[in-house]
């Protein structure tokens, strides 16, 4: 079944009769439109959106564009998916259809997203890995596309974002290791011009001034965010001439090849290098000794995600009056046991872990 005339002929019925049974049109009588309905079902027929959507101006879709590497597939975690479960949420009670938008990594971003929207496959976009200088937002905004960001820039003003509170990560990590004894902290940042990294390291300096610690870029580590980047990040720290006694991690799955590089070279996470991952990711939690670590609520963020886009649509925005802001989203510390030890003394700070098999005790 090809389109709504074959399913006219079949029925002999005209062509307009059958659109009006289709869309549910009131004048048109329950025996006609049971027999659409089932010949419809039994013919395979399925409604021409693309015609609709031009003739409506309209796609009832929404575009989520994000980075596609092998290395972020490689290092994938549930974040997007995470999101993604929120967003729909949001979506669905306005029968919007929410479609990724992978950008390859060899392509500019800039120009995939003119390619998208030249396309006119979504009403409305959200963009992620944010840049510090985005030439994406430029273009929405100029283009009235509505559309929001996760994650801040220094392109344009007044534009719609959420983004996380790298800054205030950055800074409770660092009170919390300045309280455990530490004055020589690290932290990693990515190699990339995301915007992130720049506000992680902000948040990071900052702290460090107001203890009087004098900001070290040999202890900035500029790696990629993943299980690779967390091994280089670990391998250039085992270099320095005088090590840090603690690090930060921008990236969760840094964590798993900082604590191999370490234990490659001798040296144990959690007792002579104390360790802050980001973000409580599942991958990570299977780490030893536990990760201390952020936690966040995906779900959360992508219903407020969600909702600040439709804000922001005139279509929509009656129903969310009060979700147009911005929002810099909060995550909440999760004390573990990579950071638990006095750098002086090298002791932990918690009970040691026990397993016991065989009849046999093992601590660590």
């Amino acid at each position: 079944m090809k389109g709504i005339r074959q399913l006219a002929e079949h029925l002999n019925i005209s062509i307009g009769t059958v659109s009006r049974a289709l869309n549910g049109k009131p004048d048109v009588n329950q025996e006609t439109r049971r027999r659409v309905l089932a010949a419809a079902e039994e013919l395979g027929y399925v409604a021409n959106q693309s015609g609709r959507s031009l003739r409506q101006g309209e796609t009832k879709v929404i575009g989520l564009m994000i980075e596609s590497s092998k290395e972020t597939v490689e290092n994938a975690d549930n974040f997007f998916l995470g999101v993604t479960s929120g967003l729909q949420s949001v979506f669905s009670r306005h029968k919007l259809d929410l479609i990724m938008l992978p950008c390859p990594s060899d392509e500019d971003p800039h120009e995939y997203l003119k390619r998208m929207v030249a396309r006119r496959i979504v009403d409305a976009m959200i963009i992620s890995d944010t840049q510090r200088v985005d030439r994406r937002i430029d273009f929405l905004s100029r283009g009235k596309i509505p559309f929001v960001a996760l994650g801040r820039s220094l392109s344009a003003s007044n534009v719609p974002w959420i983004d996380l509170d790298f800054e205030g990560v950055a800074d409770h990590a660092v009170e919390r290791l300045i309280a455990l004894g530490h004055r020589r902290i690290a932290i990693t940042a990515p190699s990339s011009e995301a915007n992130l990294g720049y506000l992680f390291i902000d948040g990071y300096r900052r702290a460090l001034e107001r203890h009087d610690i004098a900001f070290d870029p040999s202890l900035v580590i500029r790696v990629r965010s993943s299980e690779e980047g967390g091994y280089q990040a670990a391998h250039e720290l085992l270099l320095l001439e005088e090590r840090p006694t603690a690090v930060i991690l921008i990236y969760e799955l840094m964590a798993i090849g900082l604590y191999r590089r370490l234990m490659e070279s001798g040296v144990m996470p959690g007792r002579d290098l104390a360790v802050i991952g980001f973000r409580d990711a599942p991958r990570a939690r299977f780490l030893q000794p536990s990760l201390s670590c952020f936690r966040i609520s995906l779900y959360d963020l992508g219903v407020a995600l969600g909702r600040m886009l439709l804000a922001n649509m005139p279509v929509y925005r009656e129903f969310y009056p009060g979700d147009g802001g911005n929002i810099i989203w909060p995550l909440e510390l999760m004390p573990g046991e990579s950071d638990a030890f006095d750098p002086k003394t090298g002791e932990k700070e918690f009970e040691p872990a026990r397993l016991s098999f065989d009849n046999r005790t093992v601590e660590f």
